[in-house]
């Protein structure tokens, strides 16, 4: 299949899906594969993955570190702990709410979804449910890449009044000691942070038992 998105480059695609969730794509079969019956029980589920090809990001060669944006640019880490476009396979993975699948679109059946962070044109090798009893680790560590993902496992109605609480700086005020990780309670979640040079980061967000 190929997407069809609204980015004709590179420039101003969201570094991940799902990021901005108003983004609206399509995904279009090679005619060999549309058919309904393989989009059958696909619409019962609220989220897909897109296994995808960067097909823009293809080089000759590849190196082992890479500098993510994340880190401003500056530092270099390896390609494996990154998710860089540019690696031994350009092989991209990306997790999009399904917005329907329209089996009367002349090209149909099409799935029309939303977050996607694809450059339009972009290779869709394989398209799978996204299960969250399965694909769904809250005590995973984000490593490097955290803030705004983190957020989605708040409710939406209430992200809003979490940054207004944190942008407060909730820390007591004698403790200033930039590597300590503080935890606050909020809607069901324990959420850690820290705070250095009036910054502060969201390490993790974990459900209270």
């Amino acid at each position: 299949a190929r997407i069809r998105s609204d980015f004709s480059s590179k420039f101003g695609i969201p570094r991940q899906s799902g990021l901005v969730e108003s983004l609206r794509a399509e995904v279009v079969f090679a005619p060999e594969y549309r058919s309904p019956d393989a989009v059958r029980g696909l619409g019962l589920y609220s989220h897909i993955w897109l296994v995808w090809g960067f097909y823009q990001a293809v080089r000759e060669g590849w190196s082992a570190t890479v500098r993510p944006p994340r880190l401003g640019g500056n530092e270099r880490v390896g390609v494996f702990a990154t998710r860089s476009p540019f690696r031994p396979n350009p092989i991209g993975l990306s997790c999009v709410r399904l917005l329907g699948v329209d089996l009367e679109a002349e090209e149909g059946p099409v799935l029309r979804v939303g977050g996607a962070d694809l450059l339009d044109g972009s290779p869709i090798f394989d398209v799978k449910p996204y299960l969250p009893y399965v694909d769904a680790h809250p005590e995973a560590s984000g490593g490097f890449a955290l803030q705004r993902p983190l957020l989605r496992r708040i409710p939406e109605d209430r992200r809003q009044a979490l940054l207004d609480v944190l942008a407060q700086d909730p820390r007591p005020g004698y403790q200033h000691d930039a590597a300590r990780v503080y935890g606050m309670e909020f809607g069901g979640f324990d959420v850690r942070f820290t705070v250095e040079d009036g910054v502060l980061r969201i390490r993790e967000i974990v459900p209270l038992p």
